[in-house]
């Protein structure tokens, strides 16, 4: 594949990112018991994610192996706005995410 270059930047066809979005780094944590409290709620919660993977919002996410933190990448015009999507998710609303950190993200390669 040859790049092509635009104002200083190296675009590959087919990957260029989206205008004026920002990628970010979500690190939270879960309630106790969340695999048995999260069960009434997990139906929603992947249809929304599933929703936000679709616009290209979502990138990854998913708990760590003992389900006690969630990790995820997101791309959002800024962090205000991840935050703000991130407090309506049912998971959060519920108290199944009992804290969340956003943090922008350099991705390098």
């Amino acid at each position: 594949m040859i790049p092509l270059c635009h104002s200083q930047r190296v675009i590959f066809p087919g990957l260029e990112q989206k205008a004026s979005m920002a990628r970010f780094v979500l690190w939270g944590t879960y309630c106790e018991n969340a695999l048995e409290k999260r069960t009434p709620f997990r139906d929603e919660h992947l249809s929304r994610l599933k929703t936000l993977q679709e616009q290209g919002t979502l990138i990854t996410l998913g708990p760590t192996q003992a389900s006690t933190h969630v990790f995820g990448i997101f791309e959002a015009t800024d962090e205000q706005q991840l935050r703000g999507l991130l407090e309506q998710d049912v998971y959060w609303r519920e108290g199944i995410w009992t804290a969340l950190e956003v943090y922008p993200w350099v991705q390098a390669f």
